[in-house]
């Protein structure tokens, strides 16, 4: 009776997620555990990658979504269910529905990608509804709640769920099981805490010693939010770039289980994610979204302590954006201090511009932007110039040069208003 009690108050146990794991054993691909050589030698460790990004649905969430679903009652399956999602949980829902014959109504942002859109449909076939509504999740989000209420559906949550973290701890089963030595480092992303709850509570469980460490981005620290203040907490504003890892408020339940868990939180920077993924795709062919290098790319932040040791990051998911692939280079070169934006104030002399592309442009210097900012006064009005850099540290002969040829300038990298204004 007790630990009935427990459960109703959003407990989840290594059984349940030992439950969960004989349910999906069907369902979901077992991904592979790859040890990575490129990874392993440039931290002087053992590195090895759970590949949840080779899932059904190119990511975990398939795991949560559908023990969840596995578990409605005959009525709820009757009534359907509904989600809201821009992208990994409605392809779990929707493959889910589709699976146990349960139809769907998934709730996604108007803005969300045509791909994304597509992706749903495919998985879901005409088990599903897609409704594009609003402009970001929190209007989905709120727009399924009210469907749940008024169509007497069972609303999924893509994490604050027992059943969804049991399912999403079936990695850790995996992990332990196909992994031939001790772990002593675990690294997985952080978003709604879903994942990070299950894999935590399972890893911990069985291998103590292990130290798991969530990863969040950035612009979207909730959970460590949410641990520094001893309570969960909804951000003012997040930087949504990371998708799938960009939530303002994380779960109750997630909160309370990886409370438990965790040994620390590494907070990534955009920039070092969008380096992570390209390293991926050209060192290693492997496409993992932001949210799924999210781990790779905390091991820079951790090396001292990983060396010599073994480690699992867990690649949560590769549905990568195409179309997104410039916008992840560009923001890597930023990062990397590769890529500088100025507003240079040209003097009213003739010839400044080719003084400009001589003299202070250096040997591998390349212009990859520029254009007026008025254009009534080309000649001697500012102008906004792109400038990518071979190395890191020609950056500080080039400001050498402008302050000694006399180009006033403005530096847009360093102003956060300018720089989303003009870039």
């Amino acid at each position: 009776m007790e630990q009935q009690l427990k459960r109703k108050q959003g407990a989840v146990y290594v059984e349940d997620i030992l439950i969960a794991y004989h349910t999906l054993k069907d369902v979901v691909f077992h991904t592979p555990l790859q040890k990575n050589p490129l990874l392993s030698e440039r931290y002087e460790c053992n590195v090895y990658l759970k590949r949840e990004d080779l899932q059904v649905v190119r990511s975990f969430k398939l795991r949560g979504a559908y023990n969840r679903m596995k578990h409605l009652t005959d009525e709820e399956r009757r009534n359907g269910v509904v989600c809201a999602s821009a992208g990994n949980h409605a392809q779990g829902v929707a493959y889910s529905c589709r699976a146990l014959g349960v139809h769907g109504k998934i709730y996604m942002p108007a803005t969300t990608p045509r791909q994304k859109v597509s992706q749903v449909q495919l998985f879901g076939k005409d088990m599903v509804e897609i409704v594009l509504v609003g402009d970001t999740f929190d209007d989905s989000y709120n727009e399924a709640v009210k469907c749940a209420e008024a169509e007497g559906r069972t609303f999924i949550h893509p994490f604050d769920d027992e059943y969804v973290i049991a399912g999403q701890g079936t990695i850790g089963v995996e992990v332990l099981n196909d992994c031939d030595e001790p772990i002593d480092f675990l690294f997985a992303s952080i978003g709604g805490g879903g994942l990070m709850a299950g894999l935590g509570t399972y890893v911990k469980s069985i291998s103590p010693s292990t130290k798991v460490i969530g990863v969040e981005p950035a612009g979207a620290p909730s959970m460590k939010a949410a641990l520094e203040h001893g309570h969960v907490m909804t951000l003012d504003e997040i930087d949504k770039f990371v998708d799938g890892a960009a939530v303002k408020t994380v779960g109750e339940k997630t909160f309370a289980l990886c409370r438990g868990v965790l040994d620390d939180i590494v907070v990534v920077p955009e920039g070092k994610v969008c380096t992570t993924i390209l390293e991926l795709y050209n060192e290693n062919a492997i496409v993992a979204e932001p949210a799924g290098a999210l781990p790779i790319a905390a091991l820079d932040f951790y090396k001292e302590q990983i060396r010599g040791k073994t480690v699992v990051c867990v690649i949560s998911g590769g549905n990568n954006d195409i179309d997104r692939m410039q916008e992840i280079k560009e923001r890597s070169m930023i990062y990397e201090g590769l890529q500088h934006y100025f507003i240079v104030n040209f003097p009213q002399r003739a010839g400044a511009l080719r003084e400009f592309l001589d003299e202070v442009l250096g040997p591998t210097d390349d212009i990859t932007r520029f254009e007026y900012t008025k254009k009534n006064n080309k000649e001697s009005g500012p102008a906004l110039v792109g400038i990518e850099l071979k190395r890191r540290e020609d950056y500080a002969p080039l400001i050498e040069r402008m302050k000694k040829k006399g180009f006033p300038f403005q530096e847009v990298n360093k102003d956060p208003n300018l720089f989303h204004l003009l870039i």
